[in-house]
């Protein structure tokens, strides 16, 4: 099959009208690399944050290979694999944690310019301390999501930085000249006796969101019957470390998608002296938890997939959360009461009752029929 960036699918990730698996910005990023692409030997090309692959897939049609990628959704590592398959570029690449190993040596990187400035201050002193000396970064985005303070963050990386003119609403900052580099390593703050630790791009960083703040001052007192217990789309992994506080017998399954998220939890849980009694793992919703095996399930459910805000994500995980209870175990959710999700939670898991309600947000048990 030929290569087509149109071609592209984002399965398993939310597919809907007006969801697109390439953009303009990945258009822009391959055409501004690829004199720097041209002659690149097999493993001297690194791609952080592809999307579904667009990057990636090109690349390699070009006739890249070894080609190292990174990429924090594990959604889009498994759109990249069913793309590449498709399109007969499976072992052209190799999927990668955000580690030395993912950027050594690397002469040229391509990559989306994350939301976070945190995630990017990650990236580029990775980058900085482990890439080629004559690495050519080239991060592009849509203008819309970008700032003047991302700039300041790679010159604290690199000595020069070029700015492409904008093309369809996109643009490319290209860093040269690395310097100071240096490995990510967590922040921490501590919350009301919670250590927080978080890498960059982690959701609410080392805050703790007023979501979560609420749904962690309604919580019951968990069940340490052996059931499963598990904190879904747990980001930093504050709900799992506050259950495993609250009960010492208790031990705590935290679920997220996110390589940042899984990261942070891990290194909150340690933090918090309960590492041993959670386990973090890096999963699509709930894919790796069986039918029927849990009591209890702890859920702030995101509405963004990517940079696009969907309304079909939430009812998504309300049904995978009914697939792991067992019946009569409790799925809690925490809510902006403005998306009224009471109606979907009865559909997908049962008699759904109100625990709390503030200005803003709803906490809701559900319980499994």
């Amino acid at each position: 099959m030929t290569f087509s960036l149109d071609g592209l699918r984002r399965w398993p990730d939310v597919e809907a009208p007006g969801l697109v698996a390439s953009d303009a910005a990945d258009r822009l990023l391959l055409d501004e690399s690829r004199s720097a692409r041209a002659g690149l030997g097999d493993g001297e090309l690194t791609v952080i944050g592809d999307g579904y692959g667009a990057l990636t897939l090109a690349a390699a049609a070009d006739g890249g290979r070894g080609i190292r990628v990174h990429q924090d959704p594990l959604t889009g590592e498994r759109a990249l694999a069913a793309n590449a398959e498709r399109f007969g570029f499976a072992g052209a690449f190799a999927s990668l944690p955000l580690s030395p190993e993912l950027v050594h040596g690397a002469r040229v990187v391509m990559m989306r310019l994350p939301r976070s400035l945190e995630a990017l201050r990650d990236i580029a002193g990775l980058l900085a301390a482990h890439a080629a000396p004559d690495v050519v970064v080239l991060a592009g985005g849509r203008v819309k999501h970008m700032t003047l303070a991302m700039n300041d963050v790679l010159r604290e990386s690199f000595a020069r930085l070029d700015v492409s003119h904008a093309r369809q609403k996109s643009r490319v900052l290209t860093a040269r000249a690395p310097h100071d580099g240096r490995d990510p390593a967590p922040r921490r703050e501590q919350h009301d006796g919670i250590v927080v630790c978080a890498f960059g791009g982690a959701f609410a960083g080392t805050s703790i969101d007023i979501g979560t703040r609420f749904l962690l001052e309604q919580l019951p007192a968990a069940s340490g019957d052996g059931a499963t217990v598990i904190d879904f789309a747990c980001g930093t992994g504050v709900v799992a470390a506050a259950l495993a506080l609250r009960h010492p017998g208790l031990r705590v399954t935290a679920s997220d998608q996110s390589a940042a998220a899984v990261a942070s939890a891990v290194a909150t849980a340690e933090a918090n002296g309960v590492g041993e009694r959670v386990e973090v793992v890096r999963d699509d919703m709930l894919g790796a938890q069986p039918d029927g095996s849990a009591s209890f399930i702890a859920l702030n459910p995101p509405f963004h997939s990517g940079a696009a805000v969907h309304e079909g994500i939430a009812p998504r995980m309300f049904a995978d959360a009914a697939r792991v209870l067992r019946p009569g175990g409790e799925l809690w959710t925490v809510w902006n009461s403005g998306l009224g999700y009471r109606p979907a939670l009865e559909r997908a898991v049962g008699p759904t009752r109100q625990i709390a309600r503030n200005a803003k947000f709803t906490v809701t048990a559900s319980t499994r029929r």
